[in-house]
């Protein structure tokens, strides 16, 4: 589930799609069945469109993509961790 601006990664893309990007990410670590994940959307989509050439938005599915998810200690979700450099 993503839109135009905000793109989703895996753990196999992870590193170059975040870690490797030259602006900052903003990770939404959510999961299909999460009501509170499908409620943030919206604001995640402004805040895209806002935040544009400054700020990427990136969506990590839990269900499919653990490894990532349990490095970065995620216990709950939504998720939102912003990584820079």
């Amino acid at each position: 589930m993503a839109s135009n601006k905000i793109s989703a990664t895996t753990d196999q893309s992870f590193e170059n799609d975040v870690l490797n990007s030259p602006v900052p990410v903003l990770v939404d670590f959510w999961a299909v069945w999460c009501g509170p994940c499908r409620a943030i959307a919206p604001h995640l989509e402004v805040m895209a469109d806002d935040m544009e050439g400054r700020v990427k938005i990136v969506k990590l599915d839990v269900d499919h993509n653990q490894q990532t998810a349990i490095r970065y200690g995620v216990q709950s979700i939504p998720t939102l961790l912003l990584f820079k450099n």
